[in-house]
């Protein structure tokens, strides 16, 4: 059973930083795409960022570029986001997502900011950015 467990959520002020991770098991291989979502109360799903293939390809919203940071460590097939000068609008529940099976990146990467390319879900961190 795949499992992803994120850490590392709270309650900062405007302009602090916060760093996610996102620990995952019982997965074999590699994880074709590991990204990170955020839902807002009364707003739909959003991608934030995501990284895709061996060569650790990157894609992230027009709204967290320059702010957010996502990397990967292959070995550990684990995901990281890091979250810097935040603004109150950042405030959601952020989840960790991983896609399984095949696609090169050229045909993911695209698609990785889509919620219905994924797989598997963790349950969620709050983020809760205060003026």
């Amino acid at each position: 059973q795949v499992q992803l467990v994120e850490s590392g959520g709270g309650s900062v002020q405007t302009g602090g930083s916060l760093r996610l991770s996102c620990a995952s098991s019982g997965y074999t291989g590699d994880f074709n795409c590991m990204g990170w979502f955020r839902q807002a109360p009364g707003k739909d799903r959003e991608g934030v960022a995501a990284v895709c293939g061996r060569a650790l390809t990157k894609k992230s919203a027009n709204s967290v570029k320059g702010r957010f940071t996502i990397s990967r460590d292959h070995a550990k097939n684990t995901v990281y986001l890091q979250m810097d000068s935040l603004k109150p609008e950042d405030t959601a529940i952020y989840y960790c997502a991983a896609r399984g099976g095949s696609g090169t990146p050229a045909q993911t990467l695209p698609l990785a900011l889509k919620p219905s390319i994924y797989n598997y879900w963790g349950q969620g961190t709050q983020v809760t950015v205060s003026s």
